[in-house]
């Protein structure tokens, strides 16, 4: 900001009253600082000669302005990754977020959840699992949304939660039933009859069979009390719910009035912020995943007799629809199962869509010529 670039100037070249000999002709910045007059004159009058503040627009300047930023947000990141991998920090966050909501039980593992979607469509859901306060990457969950669930982000939210969870007691109910027959088959080979039971199959793997302590939901007071309702559909009782709202990192929780405010500098808020970043890369990243997806079926949808298989021939091929949109005819039957029937009609989807008119060319599929109309 502005006023970030004033400060850091006044105290890169002004902290020591001395700054002849350092201060340089020209100062490159990302943006023009407050009262950019009065701190050129400052500057000016520091150095003992003319002193110029610009933002670099293009050429060797603005790549170097680039660098530098490149090299200033790996510092922060190297910087926040060493404060969450600090076994102290870590425990300090904990400590702070467990006091700071009031729960009776230690965090050991937190759960959070954000909803991704571009005008309600193609709407995605993430989840991501922090243990002790570090990410737990191979627990990370992705979720389609699709029905009167993707109607908006409070029915996401709910659909979500209610699927994660409903998981979390079949497995609860899964590993009840595995253990209940171990035991059982204990009985009977203390009673000398272990052929009554086969033992081999091994007991599946439960992939939500952990619950966490706290649900994290990226989100204010809808998003929550949203949450919240889907763990008491399901009965759950023993998990504990929070928002964390973006534009002023108010923590919500549900059914209440009024948000809880931490301290900027807590170790606790500063976790939370984490989880929910970490929350919303992960859905974003499956969000522009899942819209690609899309997009390219879309844009070979509409041709008769292109099926799955010779949709992923093509884009094999020619690597892309925009390959397989340039292609002739004849280019296009280079490609497994596209014969010249198939090409024909290809290249008539999309010269219709390139504005060939509202009514797309009829093909003989046995021939392959273009019928007139």
């Amino acid at each position: 900001t502005p006023d970030l670039v004033e400060h850091l100037l006044q105290q890169v070249y002004g902290e020591d009253g001395d700054s002849h000999g350092r201060l340089p002709r020209e100062v490159l910045v990302p943006v023009a600082p407050s009262n950019a007059a009065e701190l050129t004159q400052w500057l000016g009058g520091l150095r003992g000669a003319k002193v110029e503040i610009r933002v670099p627009q293009r050429g060797d300047k603005a790549a170097l302005m680039s660098t530098v930023r490149e090299n200033a947000e790996h510092a922060l990141k190297l910087h926040k990754t060493r404060r969450a991998g600090d076994l102290t920090v870590r425990s300090q966050a904990l400590q702070e977020l467990q006091e700071a909501l009031d729960l009776p039980v230690a965090l050991l593992r937190i759960e959070c959840f954000d909803v991704s979607h571009v005008q309600g469509t193609n709407v995605v859901a993430s989840m991501v699992v922090v243990e002790d306060g570090l990410p737990k990457k191979s627990d990370y969950r992705k979720f389609s949304v699709t029905g009167a669930a993707a109607a908006d982000d409070t029915a996401a939210m709910h659909d979500v939660l209610i699927r994660r969870f409903r998981h979390y007691l079949q497995d609860k109910s899964a590993q009840v039933e595995a253990s209940a027959l171990a035991g059982h088959q204990a009985a009977l080979d203390a009673a000398g009859d272990a052929a009554v039971l086969d033992t081999t199959t091994a007991t599946p793997r439960a992939k939500f069979a952990y619950p966490p302590n706290l649900v994290v939901v990226d989100g204010g007071k809808p998003q929550v009390n949203a949450a919240a309702r889907a763990l008491a559909d399901l009965g759950i009782e023993d998990v504990y719910v929070v928002g964390l709202a973006k534009r002023l990192e108010e923590v919500w929780l549900p059914d209440s009035d009024f948000p809880v405010i931490l301290p900027r500098t807590s170790q606790g808020l500063y976790l939370l912020q984490r989880i929910r970043d970490e929350a919303h890369r992960f859905a974003i990243t499956f969000h522009r995943q899942k819209r690609g997806k899309a997009m390219t079926v879309s844009a070979l949808d509409g041709v008769p007799g292109l099926g799955e298989s010779k949709r992923k021939a093509l884009l094999t091929h020619f690597g892309s629809v925009k390959g397989v949109k340039a292609a002739t005819a004849a280019e296009l039957t280079d490609a497994k199962g596209i014969g010249p029937a198939l090409a024909n009609a290809i290249v008539a989807h999309f010269s219709a869509e390139d504005g060939g008119g509202d009514t797309v060319p009829a093909v003989n599929m046995t021939t392959g010529e273009i019928i007139e109309t």
